[in-house]
């Protein structure tokens, strides 16, 4: 098989006092552990076992991509969470979000509202799109922009499970710690500058 877990980039308390080690556990632990042991189990033995998890995620359906969607989308948040991160990026980065959005505080609050007013499990992203464009978006469940031919550059998980064990249901005070605080904006720019060398 071509893919397994992922370690954390990072200590199970590193994000701390905005994600707690607790929740860090459980969340990868449990739930993203979770969607790999079982994705394992499903392959095992067919000629997807062979596939990139990538692959298997742009060309698979039903709960062969839940699982293996959930696992590349985790992958995805935890890279985009850094400590000591937050702040507002720079580089080519900024400059786009400048035009696209006007400035960092307008696309920052856009992003929040997107993931707060997302109804239910999924994901916030921003993403550059097949027009070369900055966009934000969001996704239920386990889908994923791949899908839609964009190119994800950051991720925030708004499951519950991401948040429920430090606020409770209080996503918007989970979404402040985290784009505040957490964010990795150099993961962002590294993801656009490999988009824009793929063409």
């Amino acid at each position: 098989m071509k893919f397994e877990m992922k370690p954390l980039p990072y200590a199970y308390d590193a994000l701390q006092p905005h994600i707690s080690e607790q929740t860090v556990k459980f969340h990868y632990d449990k739930h993203h552990t979770g969607y790999m042991t079982k994705l394992q189990g499903q392959l095992a033995g067919t000629p997807d076992e062979q596939k990139s998890l990538q692959e298997i995620v742009e060309t698979s359906s039903g709960g062969v991509f839940n699982l293996a969607a959930q696992i590349w989308n985790h992958d995805f948040y935890w890279q985009s969470l850094t400590p000591n991160g937050g702040g507002a990026p720079g580089g080519e980065l900024a400059e786009m979000i400048a035009a696209e959005f006007g400035d960092f505080a307008t696309m920052r609050g856009k992003l929040k509202d997107e993931a707060l007013g997302h109804f239910g499990s999924g994901w916030a992203w921003l993403v550059l799109g097949k027009d070369n464009k900055l966009q934000i978006c969001s996704t239920h469940d386990a889908d994923n922009p791949l899908r839609a031919g964009a190119t994800p550059l950051l991720t925030v998980d708004v499951w519950e499970h991401a948040y429920y064990l430090d606020t409770q249901n209080d996503r918007g005070g989970y979404l402040d710690r985290v784009l505040d605080n957490l964010l990795n904006w150099q993961f962002a720019e590294d993801n656009l500058s490999a988009a824009r060398k793929a063409g």
